[in-house]
């Protein structure tokens, strides 16, 4: 079945940090440059002041200040899918929740709606133009959607020994996904991690992890003949995509739940207060660069040939990523802006999402400075994280159950 360098943190920063009560989280005001929502959205999508009826056209505002929104919409976003709850894929946006929404880039029009097509927390994973998810029915098969349409074109099953196969990362041969492996008492002990190919339906490979791993916490990429993931148990693995063999795996000092980068040969990894570049081919260390004292960095982004990372004392970093060395870092954002964890770069303009902060948003930075520029909050007081994404001239904004078009200004 199937087709085809870091400075000292000053005293000044960390009294502030202890002012605003940063403890496991850090909260902080930021700087919003618009004005209150104006109007309530409908399902169809609504046009906003800052775009025409077609949402072809819009105004630059003035330096400093947040643009309007093009376009605003109600989404079905449950916050269970993690980092891959919003996509851009061709000239859609695609929406993770039930309904599962496909909604036009330019104006916000809905092209199409899935209800109960998959299971709550379902990620989207896109690979080969095809968009994989778990079936909803709860049968053990593998369900592949045309991002385009919302229509079934692929499925496939393990098979019945393996509980909720779940996808984690797709290319244009293979999806690969974890499962349980049920027991005689229903229980899912240990599990599996699996690659099916795309073309026949067929399990390509089946490879049993190691016991005490969990199917949970895996955040996955595939590159050049490689599938690279991390999990809750501090490990970052690599193995080999065409066998499933493991290439290598290696221990990090805390878990990493969500996103690391990889440029070229190098596997790059948040690891508490030092950001590692790790060999793709043996996981041998390349280079290691080290935040400020009292703080850790968060997920880096490799855009454009550079790297772009936060910190939890809220400082941006830029990087060079086959080497470690530091581009720029602005220290100064502890009273204007609240640390990002998702970015986008459109032009010389790099824009993060933050999150568990209501005063927080959309930032935007200069790419080659990293000074803020504005940043975008919808004033709804919500502290529920914030997604971005970059749609040619566009961004796709989302928080909580309502989703934005900005223009990339």
């Amino acid at each position: 079945m199937g087709r085809r360098d870091g400075h000292a943190v000053s005293r000044r920063r960390i009294l502030g940090l202890a002012g605003t009560g940063l403890g496991l989280v850090a909260f902080g005001a930021g700087v919003v440059g618009c004005g209150p929502e104006k109007k309530v959205d409908v399902p169809g999508g609504s046009t906003a002041p800052g775009g025409d009826e077609s949402g072809d056209g819009f105004t630059t505002p003035p330096p400093g200040t947040a643009p309007e929104p093009l376009w605003r919409a109600e989404a079905a976003n449950s916050n269970l899918s993690g980092i891959d709850a919003l996509a851009v894929t061709g000239d859609l946006v695609l929406v993770a929740g039930d309904p599962l929404v496909g909604r036009d880039m330019a104006g916000g029009k809905q092209k199409w709606s899935r209800a109960g097509v998959t299971t709550p927390g379902a990620e989207l994973v896109i690979g080969g133009g095809t968009l994989y998810l778990t079936s909803a029915e709860y049968d053990g098969d593998v369900v592949g959607l045309d991002p385009a349409t919302g229509k079934e074109t692929w499925r496939s099953r393990l098979g019945e020994k393996y509980q909720l196969p779940r996808p984690i990362a797709a290319d244009d041969r293979h999806v690969y996904v974890l499962a349980g492996i049920l027991e005689k008492d229903f229980s899912t002990p240990n599990n599996v991690i699996a690659a099916i190919d795309t073309t026949s339906g067929r399990i390509a490979w089946r490879e049993q992890r190691d016991a005490g791993t969990e199917e949970y916490g895996i955040t996955a990429s595939v590159v050049d003949g490689r599938l690279i993931y991390t999990d809750y148990r501090e490990n970052v693995t690599v193995r080999d995509t065409a066998t499933g063999r493991q290439v290598w795996t290696k221990k990090i000092s805390r878990s990493n739940r969500r996103r690391f980068a990889v440029h070229e040969d190098l596997v790059i990894v948040a690891d508490g207060r030092r950001l590692r570049a790790l060999s793709l081919a043996g996981g041998k260390d390349r280079w290691s660069l080290r935040t400020e004292e009292f703080s850790t960095f968060n997920d880096p982004h490799v855009l454009d040939g550079v790297l772009y990372v936060s910190d939890s004392v809220r400082g941006m970093w830029a990087v060079e990523p086959g080497t470690g060395k530091r581009i720029w870092h602005n220290g100064e954002l502890l009273e204007s802006a609240t640390q990002a964890w998702q970015f986008a770069k459109v032009g010389g303009t790099l824009y993060g999402a933050t999150e568990f902060d209501k005063d927080g948003g959309v930032h935007a930075f200069d790419a080659a400075t990293g000074k803020l520029r504005w940043t975008y909050n919808d004033k709804s007081g919500d502290i529920q994280q914030w997604y971005v994404a970059a749609a040619g001239d566009r961004l796709a904004v989302m928080h909580g159950k309502r989703l934005y078009a900005l223009p990339a200004v």
